[in-house]
């Protein structure tokens, strides 16, 4: 892959349709998520982010979660948003994206004035956003079939 990749907010139906893309690719195909429980209602009113390569290729994607849409998600804190559905491709992963993705929906959260950001990560995700200054809390749970742990960080 060469060229500089780009993140940011999802703007037009394009970019939501290459973000569901890469999610389908990554949790349907790749880990076996449910399709019915991968789409939800959260995604009309969530902030999409997205990652292109130079050629426009859709890298990565996440979304953020605010207000009463994250309450639920975040211990019914509403000045924490929830991170959810980051995604990055095969091909793509160890070059930096998911960093990028993670960041650039942390800026989403700071220009919505949010003190904190909440995610539910996949326990084999730990270490990556503890690395990004994410704490895990609380026991681990199971979403669709998937060890998780939920983890914040102060923004």
């Amino acid at each position: 892959m060469t060229g500089t990749p780009t993140v940011r907010v999802a703007g037009d139906p394009a970019d939501l349709e290459a973000c569901f893309a890469v999610r389908k690719d990554v949790f349907v195909r790749e880990q076996g998520v449910d399709e019915t429980i991968e789409y939800d209602a959260y995604d009309a009113v969530a902030v999409h982010v997205l990652a292109l390569g130079a050629d426009g290729t859709p890298l990565g994607t996440g979304r953020l979660l605010t207000g009463e849409a994250a309450v639920a998600k975040t211990g019914a804190d509403a000045s924490v948003g929830s991170l959810g559905r980051l995604a990055v491709s095969r091909a793509a992963r160890g070059l930096g994206i998911g960093a990028a993705l993670v960041r650039a929906i942390e800026d989403a959260a700071r220009a919505r004035g949010l003190a904190a950001v909440d995610l539910h990560a996949q326990t084999q995700a730990l270490g990556f956003y503890e690395r990004l200054g994410y704490a895990a809390y609380g026991p681990e749970f199971v979403d669709a079939d998937i060890p998780h742990r939920a983890m914040r960080r102060a923004l």
